[in-house]
């Protein structure tokens, strides 16, 4: 027994807890701790050194942590909110950023170049009588020439890239839009002749947006990089149903054509010598970077002038796949619904509601920027979610799902609603959950068949054409013969409902095999 004061044997506590390593020891090393018997004390016994008593510390377990994502080179991953901070800001300077962003530009001067007919429709019929019916097929001389360039561009998209592909897309529809009030002077045919060539131009614009997101993003920002480009889609729509009333009253009806050309030449100016088609072509992008995007992404190398390369898409076994069928059939139901709206609100307000052009530019515009907005919010989930390990099939059935319910209910709504505040809200919120399918259809087309995502692109295209022809003439004539557009977004809510279920049954987030026997 022991007397009091009396000093105890020193003798080796317990080694601490790997949580708490890391803080400095007041105790001599271990090896000064050896224990005079052999065998470890009891828990209950202190040890004294320097004239103090240290307990044995209670052994505990440390908490689990999730893994924390990766950070840039250089950044302590223990940094917490800096190291964050750190891959923001990586982001938001990366070269694969401004990829998006120009890619974004090119498709705002695509429906900016395309909406500026939505305006100019109302003072042209009212210039030459066009009846609804007419002014139908006008708005959709646009489409004749998109519905052949799709298949085929996608096909050259694959072939050569989507940066050289979308250079010279943007430079033609810029030149068609430019040469407008020129053709518009010297007869209606040579008129319709440059909306045709300017929708054979546009047909690329998709695919090759969708080309050079697949060789420039790992899987988990594909979403994120598509919802910052199909923003800048969305705002091109804003910025032409705003901006061509106002270029209208001061330059007349074609001053909005010659403008938005001038900004496609532009554009293609700065496209051509700042982006390269792939990462490793960049003489800018970092180390870092790069291996980023390498280790993160399952892509298909390009194999320009190989023999795999050059052979003819296997177009039956794509056809034979119910995957396929159900991008078709999504493509086709969100071009009904997105060219319906786009040609025919600015018509919907000023006949049902008799506001403005001007005012009626303004409640059909306030729904685009909703999109871009939604857009890329719904991208951002769509890639937390995979990151978070839901089932990229799951994802995309989900991201879809809303893109079409939310319009078919939205679109009830407006139907019923009795002032033009209360039908903007209801097309806002139509159009805004509408962007929900760029992370459902138009992600999976990279996800399902990288090696043919232009030529799938185009097929689906195709379908959505065809589509957006129909409802865009059929909507004229309903109009004609029925006198009003209720009974047309009846149907058009009915599509939505059942397109939805269609992707539900067939859709796949996992990579078909169209190059085998399966």
């Amino acid at each position: 027994m022991t007397l009091p004061g009396q000093l105890l044997p020193l003798t080796r506590p317990p080694p601490a807890p790997p949580v708490l390593s890391s803080r400095r020891s007041r105790c001599p090393p271990p090896a000064a701790h050896a224990h005079a018997w052999g065998s470890p004390p009891p828990l209950w016994r202190a040890y004294r050194l320097n004239d103090r008593f240290l307990h044995p510390p209670r052994q505990f377990r440390a908490p689990a942590r999730a893994p924390r994502a990766p950070t840039p080179r250089g950044v302590s991953a223990a940094g917490g909110g800096e190291a964050r901070a750190a891959a923001v800001a990586e982001f938001v300077t990366s070269e694969r950023v401004k990829v998006a962003a120009m890619l974004g530009l090119a498709l705002a001067l695509c429906n900016a170049d395309r909406v500026v007919m939505s305006v100019a429709i109302v003072p042209l019929s009212q210039a030459y009588g066009w009846t609804p019916s007419f002014a139908g097929v006008v708005q959709s001389s646009f489409l004749w020439g998109y519905l052949m360039s799709p298949i085929i561009g996608g096909a050259l998209v694959d072939y050569y890239g989507g940066k050289r592909v979308m250079a010279y897309g943007v430079a033609l529809w810029s030149l068609a839009t430019f040469l407008s009030p020129w053709a518009a002077g010297r007869s209606i045919w040579l008129f319709l002749f440059t909306r045709v060539l300017l929708g054979i131009a546009e047909g690329v614009a998709l695919p090759s947006m969708n080309n050079m997101v697949l060789r420039w993003f790992p899987n988990t920002e594909r979403s994120s990089a598509v919802g910052i480009a199909m923003a800048g889609f969305q705002l091109g729509n804003t910025i032409g149903l705003l901006l061509s009333p106002i270029i209208m009253s001061r330059t007349g009806i074609f001053g909005p054509f010659v403008i938005f050309g001038l900004f496609g030449f532009l554009w293609v100016l700065v496209w051509i010598p700042a982006i390269s088609g792939t990462p490793g072509e960049h003489a800018q992008i970092s180390a870092y970077e790069l291996e980023y995007i390498t280790k993160g992404q399952k892509l298909v190398k390009p194999q320009i002038g190989s023999a795999k390369t050059k052979k003819v898409p296997p177009f039956s076994k794509l056809l034979s796949k119910w995957p396929t069928w159900a991008l078709i059939s999504a493509n086709a139901m969100h071009s009904w619904g997105y060219f319906v709206i786009l040609s025919w609100m600015p018509v919907y307000f000023k006949t049902i509601y008799h506001v403005n052009l001007r005012e009626a530019a303004w409640f059909s515009a306030l729904p685009w920027v909703m999109m871009a907005v939604l857009g890329y919010v719904a991208g951002l989930v769509s890639d937390t979610l995979v990151r978070n390990g839901t089932n990229i099939t799951l994802t995309r059935k989900i991201m879809q799902s809303i893109g079409f319910l939310g319009p078919g209910i939205a679109l009830l709504g407006l139907n019923a609603a009795k002032s033009p505040i209360i039908a903007s809200a209801w097309l806002t919120i139509a159009v805004g959950l509408k962007s929900f399918g760029h992370s459902g259809f138009l992600v999976n087309l990279q996800e399902i068949a990288p090696q043919y995502a232009g030529v799938l692109h185009g097929m689906s295209n195709t379908a959505g054409t065809f589509a957006a022809i129909l409802g865009t003439v059929g909507a004229g004539f309903f109009v004609d013969r029925m006198g009003s557009f209720r009974g047309f977004l009846i149907l058009t809510s009915l599509l939505y409902f059942s397109s939805a279920l269609f992707w539900d049954i067939f859709a796949t987030g996992e990579r078909v095999d169209f190059d085998g026997t399966g």
